[in-house]
């Protein structure tokens, strides 16, 4: 899967996300998404990916969506994968 946006991930021609308003407002538009979809092994990377996460002005936004739409990859509203895990089992609860 390539990723072309932090927040649109494309698998062949379709677009698994639809881009809502404030994503154009988000800090990690500006930089290589890469950067959001760490390989295991590459922790750095979710370092650096939260780091802009930090000052980004949609960071509540981000993490809402991210677990409203059960976003499983990558960084999302400051949060990695296993963070965004954890919060969903605790809202379960």
């Amino acid at each position: 899967m390539t990723h072309v946006h932090p927040h649109v991930q494309w698998s062949g021609t379709a677009s698994l996300i639809t881009p809502e308003p404030w994503m154009q407002d988000s800090l990690c538009a500006q930089v290589d998404a890469d950067l959001f979809f760490p390989e295991k092994g590459h922790g750095d990377r979710a370092v650096a990916a939260k780091q802009v996460c930090n000052d980004c002005p949609v960071i509540a936004d981000c993490l809402g969506y991210a677990l409203r739409t059960g976003q499983r990859y990558g960084v999302w509203g400051g949060q990695s994968e296993r963070e965004l895990r954890k919060l969903r089992k605790a809202a379960r609860a």
